[in-house]
């Protein structure tokens, strides 16, 4: 049987913070723990989406495809650091 580990949170806050925790916990009908819990993994969840998660326009996605399918021929730049890149990797 596997054994299920837990880790313990603290925080201090002022006593009208700890007052609002609870009056939310009480109308929605949890523990003050559980509703804590709920809350930051919510927040944790919203931060991390927020920040891994790169949304782009319609119009965006469509000209990032059509790049894919159709790549513009290579510049003079691009070939002569293609040319740089060769001689160095082959060191």
């Amino acid at each position: 049987m596997a054994v299920i580990q837990e880790a313990r949170i603290e925080a201090r806050v002022s006593r009208e913070q700890k007052r609002l925790f609870e009056r939310a916990a009480e109308v929605t009908g949890v523990t003050l723990t559980d509703f804590a819990i709920s809350s930051m993994q919510r927040a944790a969840a919203e931060a991390l989406e927020k920040h891994t998660i790169l949304k782009v326009s319609l119009r965006d996605q469509r000209a990032f495809l059509d790049t894919l399918l159709n790549p513009p021929k290579p510049n003079e730049a691009l070939r002569e650091a293609a040319k740089r890149h060769s001689r160095l990797s082959r060191r």
